[in-house]
């Protein structure tokens, strides 16, 4: 089995590969950024959110602490889903809000930032988010971003708002938290200068939930701070390959220590997109002299020239963004989930190719929520929701068997079988040494034939009582929705529509990187 590069680094492991280990802050506020303009920074998102609406007293504090010339930064990001998209999205800003201010000085303020990868054009990713009513039904909004194009680009359509309205209009819950969560919605897509993008209704969102804690949002499309990231861009165009060469490097060294890695660069392939005439984000290839897409071909000049006139046009690969981000950024530490720690792992090298450093990284914070129904249920099985994810249908078939007092199906029936094998395996070898290996063989498989029994035994009890009661469906529904741990594919805005701005408080009274099962009151 591969080795687990996120668990492997927030166990302290892994030091080889990053330039700082886990949990390194100190260290990591020693360090300075003098490089960063951090004055014209603070301008380019003050304009970034006067056009997005969203200049309120919050932003403005942020922006001022920001521009203090010893401040640093606490970044986090996403792709831009639909209402927010899976929980974590929202966790990860509330993570980099909180340890910004735990680390906050006087004297050398710290501010959350979140950016936004509006670049991105995975329509796959942020077109569908799931929410779950009081009656217990799942609600599937899957909306129709066209593909390929950046999302940041993708004007917001009145029948995708149409859309939200008929989702919250059939949602079982309080009349008072859906008309909460509404306003929040029409808000968003109700601005002076109305919707604007996909990528906009998403930053208006995130605004509105943590604003207040003192996150900003960033979108790197906005022409204001697009322009500051030129120069990093137009640097990587001089060697175009060698972050691609770090990064196949990295993937070596990982393979042969027994992990997968998450990033591959074939050859030719650089880090950077160009956004074509047809409004299509391609990869730009580089054979040595000519930077090519599959529609057209481009010399170094042509590129620099784009930038020049609009360097929102030339965008990184995810290879090059964490770098491009922390160029712009007086970065402090990167708020992270466990695949962007993995693809963090290739790119220590990457940025000294932009005389950088890399950050702290720093495994985002999270949570699993448990509403008071789903409490009682795990309390009669006496289960952790984790092991609920992990084997629903055998949680609940064990559970049955120990009501039943089924000893038949119990770990200690197991135990007390291998344990008799295990000495008449002794006795055996003792009449015959020979007999030693044969005797423990059979002693392997007879409990593993036996253990597949049980499980198979549990499952049966587990969907006989789902069948009566829908229990199992009930537990998957808040835990396993779709299949999929409640965390990555549950929509935050779920829990707020049904307990109000609760789950928001409760959130950020936690301490930063807080991991656990979080119960609703």
């Amino acid at each position: 089995m591969a080795r687990n590069a996120g668990a492997e680094f927030r166990k302290g492991g892994m030091q080889e590969y990053f330039r700082l280990p886990a949990g390194a802050l100190a260290q990591a506020r020693a360090e300075t950024r003098g490089d960063v303009d951090r004055a014209a920074l603070a301008e380019a998102l003050r304009a970034y959110h006067r056009d997005l609406g969203t200049l309120d007293t919050h932003a403005q504090a942020a922006l001022e602490r920001l521009a203090h010339p010893a401040s640093r930064v606490v970044v986090t990001g996403q792709q831009a889903g639909a209402l927010t998209g899976p929980a974590y999205s929202v966790h990860k800003a509330a993570d980099a809000a909180l340890l910004a201010r735990q680390e906050d000085r006087e004297d050398a303020p710290v501010v959350a930032v979140y950016w936004i990868a509006s670049q991105d054009h995975d329509a796959a990713e942020v077109a569908g988010t799931t929410l779950l009513d009081l009656g217990e039904r799942l609600h599937r909004l899957t909306l129709d971003v066209p593909q390929g194009v950046p999302v940041g680009r993708v004007p917001w359509r009145a029948e995708w708002t149409a859309q939200v309205h008929a989702l919250l209009d059939a949602f079982d819950a309080p009349a008072v938290h859906v008309a909460a969560v509404r306003a929040r919605f029409e808000r968003a897509v109700g601005g002076p200068a109305g919707a604007g993008s996909y990528a906009d209704v998403f930053a208006r969102l995130i605004h509105g939930l943590l604003a207040p804690a003192g996150l900003l949002v960033l979108d790197p499309l906005h022409p204001a701070l697009a322009a500051l990231m030129a120069p990093t861009l137009a640097r990587e165009l001089e060697r175009p390959l060698a972050s691609s060469e770090a990064i196949e490097a990295a993937a070596a060294r990982l393979e042969t220590d027994g992990f997968v890695p998450q990033l591959r660069r074939p050859a030719g392939a650089t880090n950077l997109f160009i956004e074509e005439d047809d409004g299509q984000r391609r990869l730009l290839r580089f054979d040595g002299r000519t930077f090519r897409t599959d529609h057209a071909a481009y010399s170094r000049a042509d590129l620099l020239a784009v930038l020049a006139g609009d360097p929102s046009r030339l965008t990184p690969a995810a290879g090059l963004r964490p770098a491009v981000q922390d160029a712009l950024l007086p970065t402090l530490a990167f708020v992270v989930g466990p695949g962007e720690i993995a693809y963090g792992a290739q790119l220590r090298d990457v940025y000294p190719l932009h005389g950088l450093g890399q950050p702290l990284l720093w495994p985002r914070l999270s949570v699993t929520w448990i509403e008071p129904n789903v409490r009682r249920l795990l309390g009669r099985l006496n289960a952790t929701a984790a092991q609920v994810q992990a084997d629903p249908e055998g949680v609940l078939g064990r559970a049955l068997a120990a009501e039943r007092g089924a000893a038949a199906a119990s770990a200690e029936r197991l135990a007390a079988l291998d344990a008799d094998l295990l000495a008449l395996t002794g006795e055996l070898a003792a009449l015959d040494p020979t007999l030693h290996g044969a005797a423990q063989r059979t002693r392997a498989r007879t409990t593993a034939r036996d253990a597949h029994l049980q499980h198979l035994a549990a499952r049966a009890l587990a969907r006989a009582e789902n069948d009566r009661s829908g229990q199992l469906t009930r537990l998957r529904a808040h835990l396993l929705p779709n299949g999929v741990p409640q965390e990555r594919e549950m929509n935050f805005l779920t829990f707020l529509l049904k307990h109000g701005d609760t789950p928001l408080r409760q959130l950020l009274d936690l301490p930063a990187g807080w991991q656990g099962e979080l119960d609703i009151p």
